[in-house]
């Protein structure tokens, strides 16, 4: 699965072993280009590429997506961390791959906003 990480999530600690089970993961905490982009912005770029973004900043990302759904606007999907802390990785890695099971195909993401 295509995926993006939001700035506040350790590509390293997330990314990496979300790339060792063989998706395409980009970290826009590692990418400074992205790192400077305003949250709408970042959901652009993510819905551009066709990548599910996956984001702690919850508080900020969930009424943005209430919007695009409220306009018609449609992005790849959304996955919003509301209760894990930054540094609870193994189970961020887990939440993830429960709904990239629970939705296995990129098509069906379209819209979705998935909560862990």
């Amino acid at each position: 699965m295509r995926l993006l990480l939001d700035a506040n999530l350790s590509s390293p600690r997330v990314g990496d072993p979300l790339r060792r089970r063989g998706h395409d993961v980009r970290g826009a905490a590692a990418e400074l280009d992205l790192e400077v982009l305003d949250d709408e912005s970042l959901l652009e770029l993510a819905t551009r590429d066709e990548r599910i973004l996956i984001t702690r900043n919850s508080r900020d990302f969930a009424p943005i997506c209430r919007l695009w759904a409220e306009a018609g606007r449609e992005h790849a999907g959304v996955i919003l961390i509301w209760t894990l802390s930054q540094r609870q990785y193994g189970e961020i890695i887990g939440g993830i791959e429960r709904w990239l099971a629970e939705i296995p195909d990129a098509v069906a993401w379209r819209g979705v906003v998935a909560s862990i």
